[in-house]
């Protein structure tokens, strides 16, 4: 396999945090795993003409970075945002803030390799979890959905309770759901008695 095939069937939803309804990868943890499968991968932190890590138009800031896997590299740019993800006046950014961009920019340069790409593509699984599904699963998925409804059971609600978004729901998700859901109704039942 390539590099990219490699990498862009590890499955990092585990490592994923979000802020601000925003998904983004942990950036350690997407270096230690390159590195777990190509130990002489390098990063660069681009520098300016005067030696500052990040690039200026007068305005605001930006970085630039880049990853080599195998003597291919990919290059990222990558403005520096405040919390908002909106760019920061050149006359506020803080080294802080810098370093930060720096982190997010060397993450995405990984991720044009393949490891979490999904994750900037607004995906949910990688491609090999995706087309493992067959038409069966799909069939399945269908019929749980429909029965989660007949019990009132929300797919929203059930996502928001186990801490997922409503596409990442599995079939495991649903049933166990489903199952709960007709033990409590038997209970009151037999409570009723």
């Amino acid at each position: 396999m390539s590099v990219f095939e490699t990498l862009n069937n590890i499955n990092v939803e585990e490592h994923i945090e979000e802020k601000n309804n925003l998904r983004y990868l942990s950036w350690a943890w997407a270096w230690a795993e390159v590195k777990k499968i190509y130990p002489l991968a390098q990063y660069t932190i681009y520098e300016n003409q005067d030696g500052w890590n990040y690039f200026t138009d007068g305005r605001t800031g930006w970085v630039k970075t880049g990853v080599t896997i195998e003597g291919l590299e990919h290059i990222e740019y990558l403005p520096i945002m405040d919390y908002k993800n909106k760019s920061i006046p050149l006359d506020k950014i803080t080294s802080f803030d810098v370093n930060t961009a720096i982190q997010r920019s060397l993450t995405k340069a990984l991720a044009r390799h393949g490891l979490g790409l999904y994750v900037y593509a607004g995906e949910d699984l990688p491609e090999c979890e995706q087309g493992e599904k067959t038409e069966t699963e799909t069939k399945l998925d269908e019929n749980l959905v429909n029965r989660c409804g007949e019990l009132s059971i929300p797919l929203d609600a059930l996502a928001t309770y186990l801490g997922k978004k409503e596409n990442q729901l599995t079939n495991e998700d649903l049933q166990n759901a489903i199952t709960r859901r007709e033990n409590a109704r038997a209970k009151r039942e037999q409570n009723n008695d």
